[in-house]
């Protein structure tokens, strides 16, 4: 497209984990590109969500939680992906939550320090505020902590204020042609969004440590007209996380390929057959190999 007056641009969007960048992306783009969950570190890869409209297009970069402390290669992958989408990038929305200011917040902050392109401060989930009152002081003390090029409180989730911050968006991309096609929503393959929303279930079911050690791959696709047959493995990093996720006679995994299932017919709007098997291997989140054949970008 070579209209002048068109416009297009990278907006990333970073915060702590679980401050709501992936329901954002989300509500902006009207169809699931991210998986959510209330679990903290849900999104583990550099994920674009793909907005056009007559004159503009928009790619919202979802991105890991930035967070400390973890010597974990899959946590070092994750803040790498996190902070190198800073790069290229013409807007930030850096989000935190409306409740309160934490030190993971300051942080993230401190990785924007050297950013060139205007930063907007996102402050998320205000509904959660009591009372309301407390949300201006917030905003005021807030803004002393960097200079945002603005301040923009929303609820994600509910989708309040969006439509004030897209304007804002749209205001900061620069002149430039579509990079994607008019109807793309994502730049991510079927095998990886089917991946991720059986992925996203088995976080919802399980507890404690073991949805942080699993990941799901893809084994096989095979399209055949309205029905999808698909086969996936799921990793665990410990042999006795294999059996939790199984089941008593297989019905945590029963239950979690019906929820997968139902996800995965309403955003690819065809039926589908999934079938699942559960392996392990060892520590899988700490080998640079087996994160490779995983999909992660390893630098």
């Amino acid at each position: 497209m070579t209209n002048k007056l068109f416009h297009s641009g990278y907006v990333a969007i970073v915060g702590r984990p679980n401050t709501g960048k992936s329901t954002l992306v989300n509500a902006l783009v009207r169809e699931k590109i991210s998986i959510v969950t209330s679990k903290p570190q849900t999104t583990r890869h550099r994920i674009l969500g793909v907005l056009t409209g007559d004159d503009y297009q928009v790619m919202l970069v979802d991105t890991p939680g930035i967070h400390a402390g973890s010597r974990k290669l899959i946590n070092k992958t994750m803040n790498r992906a996190a902070v190198g989408s800073l790069t290229d990038a013409d807007l930030v929305l850096f989000m935190v939550e409306a409740t309160g200011w934490t030190k993971a917040d300051d942080y993230v902050l401190e990785r924007l320090g050297s950013v060139r392109c205007p930063c907007v401060l996102v402050p998320n989930k205000v509904d959660l505020v009591k009372p309301k009152s407390a949300l201006l002081p917030f905003l005021e003390s807030s803004s002393r902590r960097h200079d945002f090029a603005d301040i923009v409180p929303i609820s994600a989730a509910r989708e309040k204020n969006l439509d004030r911050l897209l304007e804002i968006v749209l205001s900061s991309l620069p002149k430039g042609d579509m990079l994607f096609p008019a109807d793309a929503r994502t730049d991510r393959n079927a095998e990886f969004r089917i991946a991720e929303i059986v992925r996203e279930k088995l976080m919802e079911a399980l507890y404690q440590e073991v949805p942080y050690g699993l990941a799901v791959e893809v084994a096989q696709l095979q399209n055949r007209g309205d029905l999808t047959l698909v086969e996936v493995t799921i990793w665990v990093d410990q042999e006795s996380h294999c059996g939790i996720v199984v089941g008593n006679g297989g019905a945590n995994l029963k239950r979690i390929g019906t929820a997968a299932r139902k996800d995965l017919e309403a955003v690819f709007n065809n039926r589908f057959h999934l079938q699942t098997r559960v392996k392990s291997r060892k520590n899988w989140s700490d080998n640079a190999r087996a994160l490779q054949q995983l999909g992660y970008e390893i630098r």
